[in-house]
């Protein structure tokens, strides 16, 4: 089977939801989507249901605080342990990522609209948190002038300990130190920065 997350937010296959949400999904070709509808649960459409619970898996690796999905017919599929949640301080918060896609802001910016509606993941850093994910919604809650923002304690590789000793280096220390870049500009600085650091790894 193979998964191929969609990266873009304008493919007539999946709904314009999905796709902000980064929720749209081909499955050996196949068009899927996972639509987040409030804060612990999602629907997912798609044409082979016996697929369902291998997409859930792949969803939840970036979105691990849903924990409830429901079928096109509002049928519970899964559930999942719910994890804890926790307010976290944006000034508590050290990105692992120096730079925000406009692009990927104009789509964050249609499903969020309270503190609430962002749910990082983290990892503890002293007395503080790295970002694992969620760094548009981190920089839109800059924006909005919100002071906090949810978020799940999560595990990740030794590999971001590269982005975020680099992201010091830069000093870029709270969300509100990453700087925003056109699409094209943030593909060309942020992607090959990536690229160098996985190859290097793989060495």
């Amino acid at each position: 089977m193979n998964i191929k997350r969609i990266g873009g937010y304008n493919d007539d296959r999946f709904s314009k939801a999905a796709l902000n949400q980064h929720g749209a999904y081909l499955i050996d070709h196949e068009p899927y989507q996972i639509t987040i509808t409030d804060p612990s649960s999602a629907v997912v459409c798609g044409k082979n249901p016996a697929v369902y619970k291998t997409l859930i898996e792949e969803f939840r690796f970036h979105a691990p605080h849903i924990f409830k999905f429901y079928d096109a017919h509002a049928r519970l599929i899964a559930e999942y342990p719910a994890h804890a949640l926790f307010d976290v301080r944006l000034e508590s918060i050290q990105p692992s990522q120096f730079y925000v896609d406009e692009e990927k802001l104009k789509a964050v910016q249609t499903f969020i609209s309270m503190p609430e509606d962002i749910v990082i993941q983290v990892i503890p850093y002293g007395d503080r948190f790295i970002s694992l994910d969620g760094h548009t919604r981190l920089y839109l809650a800059v924006q909005n002038g919100f002071v906090t923002v949810k978020a799940v304690e999560s595990e990740t590789d030794d590999y971001i300990w590269t982005f975020v000793h680099e992201a010091e280096r830069r000093k870029i220390l709270t969300p509100k130190d990453m700087t925003l870049l056109p699409h094209e500009q943030y593909k060309i600085l942020w992607w090959q920065y990536c690229d160098e650091v996985f190859a290097e790894n793989k060495q």
